[in-house]
């Protein structure tokens, strides 16, 4: 087996031709006869529909697996208002995706269903791909559903724009919001390299997490959250309940204290509710206690290089073909006056010949393999090669 990797890309005002001029320009790079799977990575400011609809006309029943975001990611850098697409080919891939509804609403049973879909099980090997919405859902109850076996995972909440309410999701030949895609990729050669980092530090604040309910927090230390911030930040509790400073709070998360471990869980607040509590991504214990952390640049690009580096390690002797980079929307938000320095850090590592595709997303989900727990993760950088192994 060899396996084929082509990126395209395309600008346009309307998303079906962009759509079709990425995908013409991969197809003309892969020299293949048919193409096993496709990813899509498109701006939320497209219409999706629009965008499924270019790729089926292209590709017929290629499996498809994609997300909105707020900025797309080549080798190039960082990108806006954008379509970029990977084809994969090879003799011997095996391939299947699917799009499933109502994920937001009851994660468990749809996991379920996308394990039967997908017959994924003990004996599976492969590398699994996941976009789930990047606004709702059990995510960590998904990923503990997961039957144990020999495949690797990674995948992201798609992203988009924080106002809006609302991301997208491509799997199979579906396009919806509020769902979970999924995707199986296999072959005797296939090897899946994952690594991921952050560049958030704790500042010796830290806060008693009370007045939980569901993913809102309502109190810090038996204070509204908004007041906390205020404290801290020195700008009225009431400011931070409205734009920007409402939505900026993403770029300040908490990192939580886990019982028996020394490393603190990265959970961040997709904002500042009107009433002053924080809605996060996902569920924090009642009690628990957070500590404040800040990003740094040089910190950032440093969690980069690491993250590759690791993709890299994980991959072990097989050649790497793709690199796909699920970069936390906080890193577009942090790093706005050197937008895609943290691709030109994965990229040194991973050296040019390697094509790079990616997009900001709100989260990201990972299991490197079968002997590390898989997680759910805030404010990260994930780094997944898709190699092969020679003979």
């Amino acid at each position: 087996m060899s396996l084929k990797v082509s990126v395209g890309q395309a600008f346009s005002v309307e998303g079906r031709e962009a759509i079709t001029q990425a995908i013409y320009e991969a197809l003309l790079r892969i020299e293949a006869e048919k193409v096993d799977l496709a990813f899509i990575i498109a701006s939320f400011e497209y219409n999706f529909q629009d965008i499924l609809s270019g790729a089926v006309t292209q590709l017929g029943n290629t499996p498809l697996i994609g997300f909105s975001t707020s900025g797309e990611i080549t080798r190039t850098g960082s990108h806006r208002r954008s379509v970029v697409v990977a084809l994969i080919s090879g003799d011997g891939i095996q391939s299947r995706s699917e799009w499933f509804p109502d994920f937001s609403e009851d994660s468990l049973r749809v996991a379920q269903e996308l394990i039967k879909t997908l017959r994924v099980d003990s004996s599976t090997k492969g590398a699994l791909f996941f976009v789930a919405d990047g606004l709702g859902g059990d995510y960590e109850g998904m990923i503990d559903s997961l039957p144990e076996g020999e495949y690797s995972f990674a995948g992201c909440l798609a992203g988009g724009d924080l106002r809006q309410e609302r991301t997208f999701q491509i799997g199979g030949t579906k396009v919806g919001v509020g769902g979970i895609a999924a995707a199986l990729l296999s072959g005797e050669n296939i090897r899946m390299g994952v690594g991921v980092a952050h560049g958030w530090r704790p500042i010796g604040a830290f806060f008693k997490i009370t007045g939980v309910r569901g993913i809102w927090v309502r109190s810090l230390d038996g204070k509204p959250a908004s007041e906390t911030y205020a404290d801290l930040f020195g700008r009225r509790a009431r400011d931070w309940a409205f734009p920007p400073l409402n939505t900026i709070v993403r770029l300040y998360p908490l990192g939580i204290e886990r019982e028996g471990e020394s490393s603190l869980s990265v959970r961040t607040p997709t904002r500042i509710e009107a009433d002053g509590s924080l809605r996060m991504t996902a569920e924090i214990q009642d009690g628990a206690i957070g500590h404040l952390l800040v990003g740094g640049t040089a910190d950032c690009l440093e969690a980069a290089r690491q993250a590759a580096g690791e993709a890299l390690q994980a991959l072990g002797s097989a050649t790497p073909k793709l690199a796909i980079v699920f970069t936390d929307i906080s890193w577009q938000m942090l790093l706005t006056s050197q937008a895609g320095s943290e691709v030109a850090a994965v990229s040194d590592v991973l050296g040019k010949d390697v094509p790079i595709i990616g997009g900001y997303t709100f989260g990201q989900l990972t299991h490197p393999n079968g002997e590390q727990r898989p997680e759910f993760l805030n404010q990260h950088i994930e780094v997944v090669l898709i190699g092969e192994e020679e003979g």
